[in-house]
């Protein structure tokens, strides 16, 4: 059997004269689109933009947040969770004491001080966990029960000495006091006498943590110790932020 190729004399369907007019179509189409692309981008986010400037809020946020404001500039705060009280008897039958001390009695910070029972019987030092609560930089304390069960537990579980801080809440105290009040404990800790803190705490193994706004106000305080001399404040070792609030953009909360 022979097979015989022909050579044909038609043009081909898709010339080099088609490909270099497809080609330049396409690029032509291809600028079109990133321009409208790109326009679309622009008017969106102008629209954004005009949105979050000219719509107005008639929200009252004190009515929203449950708070009354008093005329001396303070706030009412009628929801008043739970408190448990600090104990510090070591006669006490508990796994770990506790005990109040106070950082700044000007701006009524303190700092709540959880002692594992087990630290009592062992010559080596602990490490430090500084805790910063949450509440939305605006409810809650170290004394809340949620808080203290919290530091209490977590003294226990790590085997490690709990300073939970007691920062200035807003509206009566805006940001940036209660950070301003983290560095104030983290200088008082590397100061204070206190015979738990200088027998039990290792200086050298310091960490910050804080759930909520508290993770904010860890951070934050973090941002700080890195930028100071080590002298000022203990030596921080890292960060634990336990589901930290913060906000994005055009008002977002990120957690």
């Amino acid at each position: 059997m022979m097979i015989v190729f022909k050579h044909s004399t038609m043009m081909p369907f898709f010339s080099f004269t088609h490909y270099k007019s497809f080609w330049r179509s396409s690029i032509a189409f291809a600028f079109a689109f990133a321009f409208f692309l790109t326009f679309l981008l622009i008017a969106n986010s102008l629209t954004l933009q005009t949105q979050s400037t000219t719509i107005p809020c008639n929200k009252d946020p004190y009515k929203e947040l449950n708070l009354i404001p008093n005329p001396n500039g303070t706030v009412t705060r009628p929801n008043k969770p739970p408190q448990s009280p600090p104990a510090p008897d070591p006669n006490l039958n508990t796994l770990v004491l506790s005990k109040d001390l106070s950082i700044n009695q000007s701006k009524s910070t303190w700092a709540r001080v959880y002692l594992p029972r087990v630290a009592l019987d062992h010559s080596s030092k602990l490490p430090l966990l500084v805790f910063f609560h949450g509440g939305g930089f605006i409810f809650l304390s170290a004394a809340s029960t949620i808080f203290h069960d919290f530091c209490f537990n977590m003294a226990n579980d790590v085997v490690a000495v709990v300073a939970s801080i007691e920062y200035r809440l807003a509206p009566e105290h805006r940001l940036p006091a209660a950070y301003e009040d983290a560095v104030e404990a983290l200088q008082w800790i590397k100061t204070n006498r206190d015979d738990w803190l200088t027998n039990y705490v290792d200086y050298s193994n310091v960490f910050l943590m804080g759930s909520s706004a508290g993770g904010n106000i860890a951070y934050n305080a973090g941002l700080h110790a890195a930028a100071v001399d080590e002298n000022q404040i203990p030596k921080i070792q890292g960060l634990i932020l336990v589901q930290p609030f913060f906000s994005g953009p055009a008002g977002q909360v990120r957690s």
